[in-house]
């Protein structure tokens, strides 16, 4: 009877993963240009993290981790049918057994954070049924899921983060449609970022072209309500994608755009000149890189005074130095390059060291150190 209640929740598991996925990855263009929707995003969904996203998410991170539910349930002090039915998504997890779940994948909070509190559950729940009376608690609840995936996507794969992103990407943008009054312009800023985030990971993935139309559409989403950052952020996530495909022309145009793009942090600036220095240097356009470069330098105090932007907590005085280390690997100063990246990557914070877009920095010190 045990070994067949086992092979029970696996179905279900399999069951709801297969459910999710499917709702996720099915594009869908729909009221013209700048608005995204995913196919099966249900109104019955109400950013429901408490259930089957929490579920998806968990179960993803322990895989990778490679652990069983077994050996989960063991690590946590669980009954481990207790967990098989939570990770299935057929029960709602305590916020304890969310937090050790959380420990144990080593998701530094970001996991146990996508979790709703039950009254803020039910607020959303409430507004996705009538978004025309958005609320701030609403705006307020819905951001903090999305810092939580944001922060999750430091220390898990991509891939599994992904497939619970996209739903709840689909039911905020439908509610942003819907929304009126003194906070619709806040939700918007929330869905531009969840938008942003959304291209940001199907770009990590190669999705390319799925990644350039949620791009643009964070893009568009930004301007509506006049938010650089915001815009800025966008752009930016663009011309890594076209360094990932070695376009460095379309790298020297959308990091370039980013730069000078109203409203940009300066942090956001420096980063972004240095990176577009990177792809202008490999085009061979020396003076342009170089003044690029000098550019970014004099930011550097302006942006090391000032904390970072929500929308880019990464970037640190730390952080840029591995954009400096890019620029200077272009331009073949490969001894400047091989510092900038070894300190860089020595001085991230630990939550971001074994995050996935950190391999494109470690490649390059490996580039430099053996150019050297």
């Amino acid at each position: 009877m045990a070994a067949e209640a086992s092979e029970d929740v696996r179905n279900q598991a399999e069951d709801v993963r297969a459910h999710t996925v499917i709702q996720a990855q099915t594009v869908v263009i729909e009221g013209g240009p700048g608005r995204v929707e995913y196919a099966g995003s249900p109104r019955s969904k109400l950013l429901r993290f408490t259930v089957a996203d929490f579920a998806d998410l968990a179960r993803r991170a322990l895989r990778d981790r490679g652990y069983s539910v077994r050996d989960a349930a063991h690590a946590i002090d669980q009954d481990p049918g207790e967990l098989g039915r939570i990770l299935a998504g057929v029960r709602e997890p305590s916020t304890e057994i969310a937090k050790d779940l959380d420990g144990l994948v080593g998701a530094g909070g970001a996991l146990a954070g996508t979790l709703m509190h039950p009254d803020d559950s039910h607020r959303v729940a409430r507004a996705a049924g009538r978004p025309s009376r958005m609320d701030a608690g609403t705006v307020e609840a819905t951001a903090g899921v999305l810092a939580a995936l944001r922060r999750l996507d430091d220390s898990a794969r991509p891939e599994a983060v992904l497939p619970a992103t996209l739903v709840q990407l689909a039911e905020v943008t439908r509610m942003l449609k819907e929304a009126r009054g003194p906070h619709r312009d806040a939700f918007a800023a929330v869905a531009s970022e969840f938008v942003q985030f959304g291209g940001w990971l199907l770009a990590e993935l190669r999705r390319d072209g799925e990644a350039v139309q949620l791009l643009d559409d964070a893009v568009d989403l930004a301007d509506e309500i006049g938010n650089g950052t915001l815009a800025a952020q966008a752009l930016n996530f663009k011309g890594y994608l076209a360094r990932q495909q070695g376009r460095q022309q379309a790298v020297a145009r959308w990091f370039t755009a980013a730069a000078y793009t109203p409203g940009a942090h300066p942090a956001q600036r420096l980063g972004d000149l240095l990176q577009a220095a990177a792809g202008l240097g490999h085009l061979g356009k020396r003076d342009e890189a170089l003044r690029m470069l000098d550019e970014g330098a004099r930011l550097m105090d302006e942006a090391g005074k000032l904390p970072p932007p929500a929308t880019a907590y990464w970037l640190t005085p730390e952080f840029s130095r591995l954009s400096f280390g890019l620029s200077a690997l272009a331009l073949g100063r490969y001894d400047e390059a091989a510092d900038h990246l070894r300190n860089g990557l020595a001085g991230l914070p630990e939550e971001l060291r074994g995050a996935a877009w950190n391999r494109e920095y470690v490649a390059a010190l490996e580039k430099a150190e053996a150019a050297r």
